[in-house]
């Protein structure tokens, strides 16, 4: 396995992440535990949780996820784990969490102890702030449209002035942001740097082959201030997994059990798909190690976040890092990346 600096910082995290949002809806405690362990023996010492989960997002399942980390999590030992998780942002659907979702003093004080309760942990090695406060264009959005009556105010320092206790307790170790844009990710760097505030390390946005928007202005970011990427949906919602070719729609996948999260289900979704998977075939591999594959190579990932509901999805994901793309493979990917450039936000 393969290990890269979450950051700027001095702590080693492996090429590949496994995500846990799965576990406590299409994964029981016990196939949760079993995903770890397995996980942990093959090199793998991230793991990335969130509050909300497990996903779809619903009262009955609200912190289970973290709930099933924690019980796995109080066998090892601790420092040989990388933990992540994350605090809900606003949403009027998520009000069963806390009635006003916001990132003020209050409800981030909230929502870290019960993470770190349920996780039966200490401290959090990475704390994320799930999604902006702000109007932006994150979760299936490719433009950005201002909203004019958006009445959010910079609080951005407030945020990381916040945060700077968590770490000065030790309850945090590094913080990061996701579904972040690259305004977002240098305001919160400016705040850092000139108030001697905690710097983000990280940014957990979507990337994979349907959607390489991260490329346009916050691989910059990551490059020249030292902010990594983890990659989330590597397999866009399972797409490049190939189990959806040929019409293909298994009862048990995600589009079958939830069809309202797709956001990759565009005929061109599906058509480029095909076309990775021609790729993939021409050199011996599967669509989803050509998916991961790729994701890995790229100079401003720290860690692709998998996720699987099966033992065998999650060892053919972990296999990945041990496929190296040449530059056929990639110019092959160019080449439909061409004429498929943006085909999900």
């Amino acid at each position: 396995m393969k290990y890269n600096n979450l950051g700027n910082t001095d702590i080693k995290v492996s090429e590949i992440c496994l995500g846990t949002m799965t576990f406590g809806e299409q994964n029981s405690e016990a196939e949760g535990h079993e995903q770890m362990s397995y996980a942990l023996d093959k090199g793998i010492n991230f793991i990335d949780t969130a509050e909300l989960y497990s996903v779809p997002g619903r009262k009955e399942t609200q912190g289970g996820t973290e709930t099933i980390v924690g019980s796995w999590l109080k066998h090892q030992k601790r420092e040989d784990v990388v933990l992540a998780t994350k605090c809900t942002g606003p949403s009027a659907g998520f009000k069963y969490i806390r009635e006003n979702l916001n990132f003020s003093k209050e409800h981030l004080e909230i929502a870290l102890e019960g993470s770190l309760k349920r996780l039966q942990t200490d401290y959090v090695d990475l704390y994320q702030l799930h999604w902006p406060e702000r109007k932006a264009n994150f979760f299936g959005k490719l433009g950005y449209v201002h909203d004019q009556e958006d009445q959010w105010e910079d609080n951005i320092c407030e945020v990381l002035e916040t945060l700077d206790k968590f770490v000065q307790s030790g309850k945090v170790r590094n913080v990061g942001i996701s579904n972040e844009t690259a305004w977002g990710t240098m305001k919160f760097l400016g705040y850092s740097d000139t108030k001697n505030l905690p710097r983000v390390q990280s940014v957990q946005n979507p990337y994979n082959l349907l959607n390489r928007s991260y490329e346009v202005g916050l691989a910059e970011v990551s490059m020249r201030e030292d902010v990594s990427l983890l990659a989330y949906s590597p397999l866009a919602f399972g797409l490049l997994s190939g189990k959806y070719l040929d019409g293909q729609k298994p009862s048990k996948s995600r589009f079958a059990l939830f069809p309202q999260l797709a956001r990759y289900n565009s005929e061109q979704c599906f058509e480029a798909s095909k076309a990775y998977n021609k790729i993939a075939e021409h050199h011996g591999i599967s669509l989803a190690q050509l998916s991961l594959a790729f994701v890995n190579q790229q100079p401003f990932v720290a860690s692709n976040i998998i996720g699987a509901t099966t033992m065998e999805q999650l060892k053919e994901n972990i296999s990945s890092q041990d496929i190296v793309l040449g530059h056929e493979a990639l110019s092959q990917i160019e080449e439909v990346h061409k004429m498929y450039t943006y085909p999900a936000p």
